[in-house]
């Protein structure tokens, strides 16, 4: 979604570095450089305007024009002005600290993603050991209350038995009633929406709210809407004294910029981010990790949580055992792709690693995408046992029939045993590296496209 955002600042950025000696006018320049970026990203205005001058105010003493590095002074001051803006340290967690059972309520208009967000909430807390109860309680939009109830199937989280005929009210009233005859801790509700605020959808939500007494109310917000995401959330927040707020589609191509308003505006915490259609595809929002992905300073600590809840322990040393023992093979590296998709797009992941994502862009042709992932699944299936443990006795008539197999081409399996050769020698070489030497290796990967991935 930042993409163009941050090519903007990085070409900001790189200006300030080359500069020997920062002036008041050196900075002035960046500044208005900075404010059209944003500008041009949709974020508010006035939030821009504020934000600018907070930088400038930090920017012109003499403790940065004067220091070794004022470039690089003025980017860390646009990194935590960044921070800032989006909420900085704040405590932005679920606040379930109540006598059960907890009720949440899930706001916002239509097409926002709410009914979505509502099940992905669920699945989070059930793997935080709580018990969910999903509220279907928007009795206007076709076939609202089945979505809710099918995605209740798919995760195995109980669904209130709504009717289309009851009232909103009554259904949120009845439902805590059962959550708390039924043991259930956590109570979601998913209420109605519309294409636009209106005073009927407002006095409904605000019955709601006093009939449940909600811990939490939850504004979802489609962050590819923009500006209109900030009108909106204000419009909600007057009227329900919002908790928090859901920002979903945050893996989308709009410019960002409900993103990096919405919580100055509205004074009120990101809680969450949708990052994909998955239902395990929601992130806690942390400020300082988006802002390093805006400015291609890499997510490593995001990164890594993803892999700890996709990799098994003992897989994972089982694996470590092979690269050490130099047996790594094409069973070994399809299992590998398969953990790597469960984790999300390859794209993202990229950009979580320091100088890789933006070294991914600059390699014309590097940057593998899901088809060739998915082409290279195909391929490797398309082998004997034999064949994946020991690439090389794959001679022209095996290599023919793998390619008949999988649909592909004689030379799209000779790509992939290339590039498999080549993967294996750049393993043995970060194998060595160690421990401390393996960022320092990934760091520095110009080919990683060449050599990490067979393809």
């Amino acid at each position: 979604m930042f993409d163009a955002l941050s090519e903007k600042l990085d070409l900001v950025f790189k200006k300030l570095r080359g500069q020997g000696v920062l002036t008041e006018e050196n900075v002035k320049e960046a500044l208005r450089e900075v404010r059209l970026a944003l500008l041009e990203a949709d974020v508010n205005f006035k939030v821009v305007k504020d934000f600018v001058e907070r930088i400038r105010e930090r920017s012109v003493g003499s403790d940065v024009l004067e220091s070794l590095t004022p470039g690089q002074q003025v980017i860390k001051i646009v990194h935590e002005e960044l921070v800032a803006l989006m909420g900085g340290s704040e405590d932005n967690s679920l606040d379930l600290a109540a006598r059960p059972p907890v009720a949440i309520m899930m706001v916002g208009l239509q097409g926002a993603g709410k009914t979505t967000t509502c099940g992905k909430l669920a699945k989070r807390l059930k793997g935080e050991r709580r018990r969910p109860l999903l509220v279907p309680a928007d009795v206007y939009r076709p076939a609202a209350i089945e979505q809710l109830k099918t995605l209740g199937r798919q995760l195995n989280i109980e669904v209130f038995d709504s009717k289309g005929d009851q009232s909103p009210v009554d259904i949120c009233r009845e439902a805590l009633k059962y959550a708390e005859l039924s043991g259930l801790d956590t109570v979601i509700f998913d209420t109605a929406g519309r294409h636009q605020i209106d005073d009927y959808l407002m006095e409904e939500l605000e019955r709601i709210k006093e009939e449940v007494e909600p811990r939490e109310i939850l504004f979802v917000a489609d962050a590819m809407t923009g500006q209109e995401a900030v009108n909106v959330a204000t419009g909600f927040n007057d009227r329900l004294d919002i908790s928090g707020v859901v920002l979903t589609k945050l893996d989308g191509d709009a410019k960002g910029g409900a993103a990096l308003s919405i919580r100055a505006v509205t004074g009120k915490p990101i809680k969450f981010v949708g990052i994909g259609e998955k239902l395990d595809a929601i992130e806690v929002f942390y400020p300082d990790r988006l802002v390093s992905r805006i400015l291609g300073m890499g997510d490593v600590l995001t990164l890594i949580e993803k892999a700890q809840e996709t990799f098994d322990a003992k897989e994972a040393e089982k694996l470590r055992q092979k690269l050490k023992k130099s047996q790594f093979d094409l069973e070994d590296f399809k299992n590998q792709l398969q953990q790597l998709k469960k984790m999300g797009s390859l794209e993202s992941l990229m950009g979580m690693i320091p100088g890789v994502g933006k070294a991914m862009k600059q390699l014309q042709g590097a940057q593998p995408s899901e088809k060739e992932l998915k082409r290279v699944e195909a391929i490797i299936n398309s082998m004997t046992p034999a064949e994946r443990a020991n690439h090389t006795i794959i001679n022209g008539s095996r290599r023919l029939r793998i390619a008949k197999g999988s649909g592909t081409t004689v030379q799209d399996v000779n790509l992939l045993l290339k590039r498999f050769t080549e993967a294996q020698k750049v393993m043995k070489q970060l194998q060595k590296l160690g421990p401390k030497g393996l960022m320092k290796g990934m760091g520095g990967m110009g080919g990683l496209g060449k050599g990490m991935f067979p393809f």
